[in-house]
């Protein structure tokens, strides 16, 4: 994998997202990012868009034994989206199912008050809205969250991420209205493997990006 492949770390990520959704023409009226990861990428979407940036917020339900092996996720209005086939594979059960919902979306609950504090949730209305992450693998999260966006009331759905599997990249190209990808290799192991630095962000550091200005 050359150098040009990889992302020096999500702060390059972003800008270089941000200069593929210019100069693609891209408008929004909104950008919302997936916290925690994708608010680095975010903050540089929305000031090259000249757009408010919030959060969007969903939480991955764990496959029993492998909590990071994704069987679906739970936006924070708690919508659930299951990948049926992996669930009839592992033989997952409802009552499971039903626990990890109520469990997660309370995460998910949680994460969006921490991070807005006082902030009202923004209208989404009738918006062009950009959704945005530091990378997908599984695309459960992405899924949660564009649908929720969606059921918000958004005329139109971007999802805009540095890199993703081309199978997983299709599967959203059936959820959003256009997928903005810059890299989709066939050979996809882990997000962090396309970036030389991909440290844990804080919900300190996250929170940082939405109070930002360019």
């Amino acid at each position: 994998m050359s150098d040009r492949e990889r992302f020096a770390d999500r702060i390059d990520a972003g800008q270089r997202l941000a200069d593929e959704l210019v100069d693609r023409g891209v408008d929004a009226d909104l950008v919302l990012a997936i916290p925690r990861g994708g608010l680095p990428l975010g903050r540089a979407v929305a000031d090259a868009l000249d757009a408010p940036l919030d959060i969007v917020v969903a939480s991955k339900i764990g496959a029993p034994g492998n909590p990071e092996y994704a069987i679906g996720a739970v936006a924070s209005d708690g919508s659930v989206w299951l990948d049926d086939e992996v669930v009839d594979r592992l033989g997952v059960s409802d009552e499971y199912v039903e626990r990890e919902r109520e469990h997660e979306v309370q995460v998910a609950r949680d994460k969006a008050s921490r991070y807005r504090g006082d902030r009202v949730a923004p209208d989404l209305t009738g918006k062009t809205v950009v959704v945005v992450d530091d990378g997908i693998a599984t695309g459960s999260t992405a899924i949660a969250a564009l649908r929720l966006v969606r059921e918000g009331g958004a005329e139109r759905v971007v999802l805009a991420i540095p890199v993703g599997p081309p199978e997983t990249v299709a599967e959203l190209e059936g959820v959003a209205d256009s997928v903005v990808v810059l890299r989709t290799p066939a050979s996809f192991g882990a997000v962090g493997a396309f970036y030389d630095r991909f440290d844990q962000v804080s919900d300190e550091e996250a929170m940082a990006y939405l109070d930002a200005e360019d």
